[in-house]
């Protein structure tokens, strides 16, 4: 920090853990002001940047979209505004979070039922994590018409294990 408050960008990326390339990124992309410069064209940071910063690196962390934060800030320059908007930023993005959340523990699940169908002491030839995990040819039959159709899967199609 120089006498006068100014951080250069160093000292800002290490106040608030973001890297110097990140700092930079936010600035083109306009999530960041371009900071005033010093005499040998250094870029010089005020305290409110460092405020705006943390900011967005808190809502990073709590996942928000980049066009979230953006109207997020926005908004927080609007002192006298109700808060409604922001409420519905974030209503919708924990929406977003609890979708995700049901989606990782249907695949948790998921993992948890292939991996049993596994000892893990066989050879991989037999290994029906492999096998359940791969996916099962389809099988054609012949249609009323003559022609073949797709019936789906069936055990008894599967190619053998060296076969995949």
């Amino acid at each position: 920090m120089n006498s006068d408050g100014r951080l250069s960008i160093g000292d800002l990326s290490k106040k608030t853990g973001v890297k110097v390339v990140t700092i930079r990124y936010y600035e083109q992309i306009n999530l960041m002001p371009a900071p005033s410069r010093t005499e040998g064209n250094y870029r010089a940071y005020q305290q409110e940047d460092l405020h705006r910063l943390r900011f967005i690196r808190r809502c990073r962390a709590l996942g928000f979209t980049l066009d979230q934060i953006r109207d997020l800030l926005h908004l927080s320059t609007r002192t006298r505004q109700e808060c409604s908007e922001v409420d519905r930023i974030t209503a919708n993005h924990l929406k977003d979070i609890e979708r995700k959340v049901t989606d990782l523990r249907r695949l948790a699940a998921e993992l948890r039922r292939i991996s049993k169908r596994c000892p893990g002491r066989g050879l991989i030839a037999d290994c029906r994590i492999l096998e359940a995990l791969s996916p099962a040819p389809k099988r054609l039959r012949a249609s009323p018409h003559g022609s073949p159709c797709v019936v789906g899967n069936s055990p008894s199609t599967r190619p053998p294990h060296s076969a995949r």
